[in-house]
């Protein structure tokens, strides 16, 4: 009989465990990292006991309630040390927060950071939460994410945004259902406050119109944005006009995150109008699931090769194709070039491209990251692809090939690179056929004394309980390494 197959725990079941094995370790050090733990009874008034002092607290994920809330508020009288706060994704629902929020009116209270995502807030504790924003200028940083607050909820927030006490620089207001109603609101708080540099508002149903007005208050003198995550805002091509007006008159704004919007190839090309502005300072841009084909692939070429601050890019779930990949790759090789980190995953490329690919690798110095997965790269696109990693001019730290319909028989390959390469240290081979001969031969190139991985990642893949049992004790073998499956 055939060696029993067994499935690869679940990542997020990997996680949790070190999760919670950090979040236990923290307690004894007096600052509370706690995740995924239902906390009750005398667990609770532990770390209750042990907030007295700390600088930082991180409940997430623990069922908290209306009732926890008020033992925090009895920390806020008493600690004056305490700058973080985060206790996203627990039912703390309007009740909750509005008692959280009268502890955060003591004078004691200097609280910096506050989380809540997640808690299942809406409209009705926007009051609470204004008054906390008007009289505390402590508070410089505020994640309301995934909460149905709503355009009455978002308008009451803003009250408190113009206050001229609140010295907000960090605000995130992402899948809280806000409206092209809240625009007008919100572009006064860009044009009067000058200290707000991050502003998310992605997964919002704003529209042209919006953006329109938003872009207003973000060409005004008074605004020093940053950062601004607008991810599913119905952006078309006529808001990237605007937002390319934006980029080439503020170079403030360096990270832009306009994914999951559909503005397509005639979009991007007004967006590298701005972009390609020597004014334009853009070092992160996020341009996942937007609709984009090879067309646009000159246009990011150009980019690539002539905007020196650019260290990030996603083009995530676009179908630029191999001929778009191979323009990419030109840019990529410029040595004006310094990309950093390139996402990829998800863009209809084939081991046709991989040529161009493993000769960006073997000529580019600054790139550390690709995710090149979930493209059908088979074993004969990873081989190549590996022989521009075995460069020695190639100074990946990360790559991702899962899902690229790869299989044992480009193993030797991948081994090579991982016994080759001390810079690698983290590689994703998730959800491809490697069986148990596949995993062996990357357990032999682990075990070298030149590996210094620190993630193998092997989510979704199959193998025997012998080989299971040999990478527990290769992980045990390594401290520094972690085999997520």
């Amino acid at each position: 009989m055939g060696a029993r197959l067994i499935p690869a725990f679940s990542l997020r079941s990997s996680l949790c465990f070190w999760i919670r094995k950090r979040g236990l370790t923290s307690t004894l050090k007096m600052d509370p990292d706690v995740q995924c733990e239902e906390l009750t009874g005398s667990r609770w008034t532990e770390l209750v006991s042990s907030m007295k002092n700390s600088k930082t607290i991180r409940l997430d994920d623990c069922s908290l309630s209306r009732s926890h809330c008020e033992d925090l508020c009895s920390v806020f009288s008493t600690n004056q040390s305490l700058k973080e706060l985060k206790l996203n994704n627990n039912e703390l629902k309007d009740e909750g927060v509005k008692v959280l929020c009268k502890g955060l009116l003591t004078p004691s209270c200097n609280l910096e950071l506050l989380w809540l995502q997640n808690c299942s807030l809406t409209g009705a504790c926007c009051e609470s939460l204004c008054s906390v924003l008007s009289k505390k200028p402590s508070l410089t940083e505020l994640h309301l994410g995934d909460n149905k607050l709503e355009t009455s909820g978002g308008k009451v927030l803003c009250q408190g945004l113009l206050d001229p006490n609140c010295k907000i620089r960090s605000l995130t207001l992402s899948y809280c259902e806000l409206t092209k109603d809240n625009a007008e609101l919100l572009t006064s708080v860009l044009r009067t406050k000058p200290t707000l540099k991050e502003l998310n508002l992605s997964n919002n149903e704003l529209g042209d119109g919006a953006i329109k007005q938003l872009c207003r208050g973000l060409m005004d003198p008074n605004c020093n944005l940053e950062l601004l995550h607008l991810e599913n805002c119905g952006v078309t091509a006529e808001s990237c006009a605007d937002l390319g007006n934006v980029l080439h008159t503020k170079p403030s704004l360096i990270d832009l995150a306009v994914g999951d919007n559909k503005f397509g190839d005639a979009g991007l090309a007004l967006l590298c109008q701005g972009l390609l502005h020597p004014n334009c300072k853009i070092q992160k841009l996020w341009l996942w699931e937007c609709g984009l084909t090879a067309a646009s692939c000159q246009d990011l070429s150009n980019l690539i090769s002539t905007k020196e601050s650019l260290i990030e890019m996603s083009l995530i779930t676009n179908s630029l194709g191999d001929a778009g990949m191979d323009l990419l790759c030109q840019g990529l090789k410029d040595p004006k070039c310094k990309l950093q980190s390139l996402w990829l995953r998800e863009c209809g490329l084939t081991s046709a491209c991989c040529e161009s690919v493993s000769s960006v690798l073997s000529t580019n110095k600054s790139l550390k990251e690709l995710q090149i997965g979930s493209n059908k790269l088979e074993d004969e696109g990873v081989k190549v692809i590996c022989e521009g990693l075995r460069q020695p001019s190639c100074n990946i730290e990360s790559i991702w090939l899962g899902d690229s319909d790869a299989t044992a028989g480009c193993c030797d390959s991948i081994a090579a690179v991982i016994s080759s390469k001390p810079c690698l240290r983290e590689i994703d081979l998730s959800n491809n056929m490697l069986e148990d001969e596949g995993v062996r031969k990357l357990y032999e190139a682990v075990k070298s004394p030149n590996c210094k991985l620190k993630h193998l990642v092997l989510y979704d893949i199959y193998w025997s309980s012998e080989v299971d049992d040999e990478l527990q004790a290769l992980e045990e073998s390594k401290p520094g390494l972690k085999i997520i499956s």
